[in-house]
């Protein structure tokens, strides 16, 4: 009955459509709501997502990762959500309490590493052969992204998350001619908008996950036209 009271209440003021769209819309059907109440990065249906903004994520859900090696600064949700997509990927944690946390839930093609040392945390994807993507998403960004550039594939990405924040090492990438693509707006458990950006290598050349690109993302009205 009280809700009824305020659903009326609202529409009198031409409220009633936001109100029905947090309800029922985007933001549910993305799992805002579930990763708000869990204080986790998950989707509605409580599975793993990465920290990025949802329009990062939908991008990256629409591509074939399955052959590709992954080196990731700051390890997570994301560590989850990227085993699903990769054929290897290599996160390191420099926080041994958040790598005590997740280090169980990891699948066999994960190598998670504690490395507490802020030169050896950077220095650490020296230590490997050239990857497909490298996430920087933990400490150091900028001292992590120069480190980056000589580790990345031809044809491959890195990304950065808190673009907008991290807007020096924004510009470096950029200005090692690599191209800067900008998803900035909502993500899980945040109720503000920040950007992730997704820097690609001039051969950038990864192919749909799919037989369409783009596919509709989630809550999308699905038509389709020439």
């Amino acid at each position: 009955m009280l809700k009824k009271f305020f659903l009326k209440s609202f529409s009198l003021f031409g409220l009633e459509a936001p109100i029905r769209f947090w309800k029922y819309g985007y933001l549910r059907k993305v799992g805002w709501h579930q990763s708000l109440k869990h204080r986790l990065p998950i989707d509605g249906e409580r599975n793993p997502l990465p920290w990025y903004t949802y329009p990062a994520i939908e991008y990256i859900k629409q591509l074939d990762f399955s052959h590709t090696e992954v080196f990731e600064y700051g390890s997570g949700n994301s560590t989850i959500f990227w085993s699903k997509l990769a054929k290897k990927i290599i996160s390191i944690e420099h926080n041994r309490q958040w790598y005590e946390t997740i280090s169980p839930k990891l699948d066999s093609n994960v190598e998670l590493k504690l490395i507490e040392d802020e030169g050896s945390y950077i220095r650490a994807i020296e230590a490997y052969g050239n990857f497909d993507v490298v996430i920087i998403d933990g400490a150091y960004r900028q001292e992590c992204a120069e480190v980056a550039l000589k580790k990345l594939k031809p044809g491959g990405i890195i990304l950065l998350d808190n673009a907008d924040w991290y807007v020096e090492t924004a510009k470096l990438l950029r200005d090692s001619n690599l191209i800067q693509v900008d998803m900035t707006g909502l993500g899980p458990i945040n109720a503000y908008a920040w950007t992730t950006s997704l820097f690609l290598h001039r051969e950038f050349s990864f192919k749909p996950k799919g037989i369409n690109q783009p596919e509709h993302g989630v809550g999308a009205l699905k038509q389709y036209a020439r």
